[in-house]
């Protein structure tokens, strides 16, 4: 097939170098002309494992190009996936919908003849119908364009193999539209043959998917994480606990990793954004859970700083902290709504000095946090330092032998935030060492 990708950020480049592995000729297009000549290069503007190879293999092949055009993106297929960012709006929980409305007004008025314009943003439920009318009211082809909503489950770090071998795959119509969903099979025909569940399904439930899933798998990080305030306040090991809760077919143990919390730029956002909406919907006493859930995250990242002021007195001028981890997950360059950075900024505004290493997002980190220290090796960074925190789990840190770190700090301290130090061989090497949910 022929088909386009509207907004190349994480998502669209994402899709559209996967669905360029499946075999179908792709334009991504986006408004960023910088953007669109790193992607022509066959590169990724932000990491993420594996796309860099796909997309230089492809644009090598002429099968994917990238432009700044609407007019070419409507001339191009007849399949267009929308992929442009809802982020949340400031000071609001609502998503900010900004973005993903002006282009569908863009690329409406170039929709000379039947189209598929299928919706992967996440967005408040009621959103398709919204982007229905634009393209009724907008597009010379008129009723001709249907509107399918095709939201998505991308993990960073793993987008490609999510993307190429979903768990599930969610189609989303406003009535029985046979040839908008003929166009979408045939599209993820591969997909669907490997046996892929495929859920075929109205507007509305295909827009709630990903909020929903995000909710849930939110309210299960932080049940376990307050789980880890009782381990700590009785003595028990939250991580054995988990296991324990784990084996049980009715709870299982997937996503229910205890730590510092989540965030990015997806749960965070799709929780509030869930809530406003049901606030909106009048809903809202349904959800109010979901405003502890969102209090029990933060409340980690306090919980960690308390910690630190519990190692080194209350009084943190003068002291020097080395934090490992800036990305708000390993795999990643992402430095949304990060817990590592969240800890890292109250330090400094405490008086620490800072230090922060990160084997991939150090460089966003140094634009948007200047005014912590920023050094890759992590050995390096801890030189000198009162304090070690781990709080991101990339495998580099765990390979650091501690007992060689052990000479290069001031004092040998660790408080461990994610759980995976191998805290026995830190203690055998001197170190003093804490970790979130364990006595």
């Amino acid at each position: 097939m022929k088909l386009t990708i509207i907004g190349c950020g994480y998502l669209g480049a994402t899709h559209a170098a996967c669905m360029a592995e499946l075999g179908h000729d792709v334009l991504g297009m986006d408004a960023d002309m910088d953007k669109v000549r790193v992607l022509n290069s066959g590169k990724a503007p932000f990491y993420e494992p594996g796309l860099d190879d796909l997309l230089a293999k492809h644009t090598a092949s002429g099968r994917l190009k990238f432009t700044a055009s609407y007019a070419e993106a409507a001339r191009f297929g007849e399949l267009h996936f929308i992929g442009v960012g809802t982020p949340q709006q400031a000071a609001e929980n609502a998503y900010d919908l900004t973005h993903l409305f002006s282009a569908i007004r863009r690329l409406a008025t170039h929709l000379l003849g039947p189209a598929v314009v299928a919706v992967k943003s996440t967005v408040p439920v009621g959103t398709a119908a919204h982007v229905a009318k634009i393209l009724e009211e907008s597009a010379p082809a008129g009723g001709k364009v249907q509107v399918a909503w095709n939201p998505e489950f991308l993990r960073e770090s793993s987008a490609i193999e999510d993307t190429l071998r979903p768990d599930r795959l969610v189609l989303g119509f406003d009535s029985e539209q046979s040839w908008g969903e003929a166009v979408l099979r045939q599209c993820f025909r591969k997909i669907i043959e490997a046996g892929t569940p495929t859920i075929v399904t109205d507007w509305a439930t295909a827009e709630l998917a990903k909020t929903s899933a995000n909710s849930f798998l939110a309210t299960k990080i932080s049940f376990i994480n307050a789980m880890a305030e009782v381990c700590e306040a009785t003595g028990a090991d939250v991580h054995e606990l988990a296991e324990i809760l784990g084996h049980d077919v009715r709870i299982g143990r997937s996503g229910m990793r205890p730590g510092l919390g989540f965030g990015g730029g997806c749960l965070p956002k799709d929780l509030r954004g869930f809530l406003a909406r049901a606030g909106e919907l009048g809903v809202d006493r349904a959800l109010t859970f979901l405003h502890e859930i969102d209090a029990i995250n933060n409340g980690r990242r306090e919980r960690m700083v308390a910690l630190v002021r519990e190692q080194l007195g209350d009084t943190l001028a003068s002291r020097r902290i080395t934090i490992w981890g800036a990305a708000f997950k390993p795999g990643t360059d992402d430095i949304r709504d990060s817990p590592a950075l969240a800890v890292a900024q109250g330090l400094h505004e405490l008086g620490a000095t800072v230090t922060v290493s990160d084997p991939k997002a150090l460089d966003n980190a140094r634009k948007h946090h200047p005014e912590l220290g920023h050094v890759e090796d992590p050995v390096a960074a801890a030189r000198g330092a009162d304090l070690l925190l781990h709080l991101t789990e990339w495998p580099q840190f765990r390979h650091v032998d501690p007992e060689r770190l052990a000479r290069r700090v001031r004092t040998a301290k660790v408080i461990d935030g994610r759980g995976t130090l191998d805290l026995g061989s830190w203690r055998r090497a001197g170190w003093t060492v804490r970790a979130l949910g364990r006595a």
